[in-house]
């Protein structure tokens, strides 16, 4: 008879969702009270610059924030229950990405990632909505018009483009028609920013994005923050054990489930590669990689029980502690 660890009760649990809501309220409202004047990320790029979102007052931003991230996390139950990725409970992976957006408070500002981020999961559910369809033009041209649409908040976006394709051409959806489709979604918002950059006489806007593309920051590892090195060490040492649990276990899942998750593995190995060549776009890079993060910890945590996946399970949730107060402390 298998033992019932503290992880498999934690994961299977019915109020697991509820407590890591909770959780997550109180870690956003301690964030407003202890550290009032965060720092707001810099409106650098074409559309947030535009908007004029540094204008937005504390509480606003806060609140917006706070419901992307909201929306974002009951989005990641709905595709778990279209698509089947985690066999069992499927808020499992609403409630990590809940508590691994609580415990940095760099993610509590609204920020250009806020919107990339929910622009590239609506691109996600269009995306694995064209496995193995031979009429799949039409989900492909959708999934990369959001890929656009984020591509307005955070132009380096782009650079993702190639996982989408590859991607494609694993779930037997590539092919010519879907191939120029997704280069016409893809275009599609930039084609709208061109009217009215045209109409109003402002071109500029509509080269910078473009600008932004090819324009890399020169780095410095120096310079970088330790909390940026300690948040993004952790999450790796996660997409680790997720991703090696998820080759160790495939044979348990359907080969439809198999492709959503390698998706994911190589979505989040291009983001951490991303962060390494450019630290400076981290937060926007972080928001993007805790959906596929959240996805691959749920589906580890929620299909192992043993004693070495609940010491893992138990380091996972003493480290998230850790990290939020050593967050809060260094903003302080």
């Amino acid at each position: 008879m298998r033992k019932n660890y503290l992880q498999k009760r934690v994961t299977a649990g019915r109020f697991t969702l509820p407590v890591a809501i909770i959780i997550s309220i109180v870690c956003w409202t301690m964030t407003s009270i202890l550290l009032p004047d965060l720092p707001k990320p810099e409106a650098e790029y074409s559309l947030l610059s535009y908007l004029k979102v540094n204008h937005l007052s504390e509480n606003i931003a806060l609140a917006l924030s706070l419901f992307i991230f909201a929306f974002i996390g009951y989005s990641l139950i709905i595709l778990n229950n279209a698509f089947g990725i985690i066999r069992m409970r499927a808020s499992v992976q609403t409630s990590f990405y809940f508590l691994f957006t609580a415990v940095i408070p760099g993610l509590h500002q609204f920020h250009a990632g806020d919107i990339a981020a929910l622009a590239t999961l609506i691109s996600i559910y269009f995306l694995f909505k064209s496995y193995q369809n031979h009429y799949s033009s039409a989900q492909i041209f959708h999934s990369f018009a959001f890929l656009g649409i984020g591509s307005l908040a955070f132009p380096q976006l782009t650079f993702f483009i190639p996982v989408w394709f590859i991607s494609a051409y694993n779930f037997q959806s590539l092919n010519i028609r879907s191939f120029f489709a997704a280069i016409i979604g893809w275009s599609l918002p930039f084609w709208f920013l061109l009217g009215h950059a045209y109409y109003h006489n402002e071109m500029s806007l509509f080269y910078k994005p473009f600008h932004d593309m090819i324009t890399f920051q020169p780095v410095n590892y120096k310079e970088v923050p330790l909390t940026n090195v300690i948040v993004t060490g952790f999450m790796f040492l996660l997409y680790v054990v997720s991703s090696i649990n998820s080759f160790a276990t495939s044979y348990q899942d359907k080969i439809r489930t198999r492709s959503y998750l390698r998706f994911f593995i190589l979505l989040n190995f291009f983001i951490f590669v991303f962060i390494l060549l450019q630290p400076s776009h981290f937060l926007c890079l972080l928001s993007l990689l805790l959906t596929g993060s959240s996805i691959l910890a749920g589906h580890l945590f929620a299909l192992t029980n043993n004693r070495l996946s609940n010491l893992f399970f138990i380091f996972t949730s003493i480290a998230m502690v850790a990290l939020y107060i050593l967050n809060t402390w260094m903003l302080l």
